[in-house]
């Protein structure tokens, strides 16, 4: 899969709006179409270039890393320890190399990790449907 493929199938998760800049395309959970007035951080992200860290090697023609953000429990069952993944590594899951505290996962142009990762953007977009569920009844 290219990049623009993997937008779209994100783009395809409801109440999803893809934010680009910076060289990637954030998704947002947004239903109530209000992120401008809200903004807020995306549950998977597809970046095409270095600019925000050079761990993947991503400034090559083609090149792209899926960023995904995991609830505590299914991160931990994918790592309970740290793999030690050389984050250049192409189709092959890790740890975020910036944002793995944060329970963030990625994987550089996936292609036989793809069943995995799809199974990984459910989980994600469910915990961001459930995050802005919760928001919403604190500020009700």
């Amino acid at each position: 899969m290219d990049a623009e493929q993997v937008i779209a199938v994100l783009a395809g998760f409801p109440g999803t709006r893809i934010v680009e800049g910076n060289g990637g395309a954030f998704a947002i959970h947004d239903p109530d179409h209000d992120y401008e007035q809200r903004p807020r951080q995306g549950w998977a992200t597809v970046v095409r270039s270095d600019v925000n860290d050079t761990a993947s090697n991503l400034d090559q023609p083609g090149a792209f890393r899926l960023n995904i953000g995991l609830p505590t429990a299914r991160y931990r069952e994918l790592f309970p320890t740290d793999p030690g993944t050389d984050p250049t590594s192409r189709d092959v899951l890790f740890p975020h190399p910036v944002y793995a505290a944060y329970h963030w996962v990625a994987v550089v142009e996936p292609e036989t990790t793809w069943p995995l990762v799809r199974e990984l953007l459910d989980v994600a977009h469910d915990f961001a449907v459930r995050k802005h569920a919760n928001a919403a009844r604190r500020h009700s």
